[in-house]
């Protein structure tokens, strides 16, 4: 039997409430293939038992919720098979993963996420798909995809196109993290509330009587321990974002931040050009796409098929390995130029693929 200490995500039940714990403190509770399968199979028991009344999610540590998906396993599995069209692995990875998050977006019971420190990637995609996201002071989330040669999945397509204006198309294609404050502001996150009460926050959740546990009495108990929202450096941004990336073209958005002559526009353009140009494009149609969608399960399906056609392809290899393998953050991105990159190549990103579908009915 696996050690509790050891186990990669702990699974506990408490006065009808479900209690998750991702368990890799050392890794930033970033989530391997062995997680996310055994959350999807409790949450399927969760949502099925009449005696369980809520989901909690935390993640161990002090350090992070969730630093995102253990990506550098996917792509140690294209190097192991090279020449085998999308491994078992990178296959699986990213169909359980959506699969997880479709399960927490339509969730029928309160499912609260404890985001305290960092939470990327594919934490996001734990926590801000449920009904109550908890914010602290310490809080930092972000979609920092672009920068490894991938797009902002895990339901980036259906969250960042719902934020006000061109907020989520900043976000997605800069990956430019936030802190609490602004998380709070743009949605993100429902609630903000002190690191120093989160405990007792849970603690109380964890005394409600089963029979009174609801999404108001959660909301309720939640509004109690509200802190005021401070600084919203990014939200501040919103007409100079706006007013940049409302587009349809990377090299649209580009010009408009040459024309702005500040900060603003100096470092977007700095990030934006050390971003995959494939990356770019082809999230920039994600987002568009995403803001078109009739319910969240069209834009898991599309996702999943832009996941099979990032991993065949070289940029996403390549961005892990410059990012958090030889972390020398010298990528050598093919094609180098947004220019060698055809409308044609992009759409290719959202075919269907031959071996498998994510569909939802």
């Amino acid at each position: 039997m696996e050690n509790l200490m050891e186990a990669e995500v702990l699974f506990n039940v408490e006065n009808s409430v479900g209690i998750i714990t991702l368990n890799r403190p050392k890794t930033l509770n970033a989530l391997t293939m062995n997680m996310i399968k055994k959350m999807r199979q409790t949450f399927t028991d969760w949502m099925t038992d009449d005696d369980i009344k809520a989901v909690i999610i935390k993640g161990a540590g002090d350090r992070a919720f969730c630093a995102g998906g253990d990506v550098r396993a996917v792509r140690q599995a294209l190097i192991d098979y090279k020449g085998v069209e999308n491994p078992k692995l990178a296959q699986d990875f990213f169909y359980e993963e959506y699969i997880l998050n479709h399960q927490i977006h339509n969730s029928n019971k309160p499912y609260i996420a404890l985001i305290d420190r960092v939470c990327m990637g594919g934490g996001v995609g734990l926590s801000v798909h449920g009904s109550f996201r908890i914010a602290t002071e310490r809080t930092l989330v972000g979609m920092p995809e672009t920068t490894i040669g991938l797009f902002p999945d895990v339901g980036g397509a259906w969250f960042l196109s719902r934020l006000p204006g061109e907020m989520g198309t900043y976000l997605a294609l800069t990956g430019q993290p936030v802190h609490a404050s602004d998380c709070f502001s743009l949605g993100i996150a429902t609630h903000l509330v002190a690191s120093s009460s989160l405990d007792e926050v849970e603690g109380n959740i964890l005394k409600l009587e089963p029979q009174n546990i609801s999404f108001k009495t959660i909301d309720d108990l939640l509004k109690k321990y509200s802190i005021a929202v401070r600084e919203t450096p990014v939200v501040d941004l919103r007409p100079q974002i706006d007013a940049c990336f409302a587009e349809e073209s990377i090299e649209r958005i580009i010009d408009n931040l040459e024309k702005q002559d500040n900060e603003f526009g100096r470092q977007s353009l700095e990030s934006l050009k050390s971003k995959s140009p494939t990356s770019l494009k082809v999230t920039l149609e994600q987002i568009r796409r995403g803001a078109k969608a009739k319910d969240f399960g069209e834009t898991m399906t599309m996702e999943y098929r832009m996941s099979q056609h990032f991993a065949k392809g070289k940029d996403f290899p390549e961005g892990v390995r410059a990012l958090l393998v030889d972390k020398d953050h010298q990528p050598n991105w093919t094609p180098k130029l947004l220019s060698d990159v055809s409308d044609e190549e992009v759409m290719n990103y959202f075919k269907p693929v031959a071996w498998r579908e994510l569909k939802f009915f």
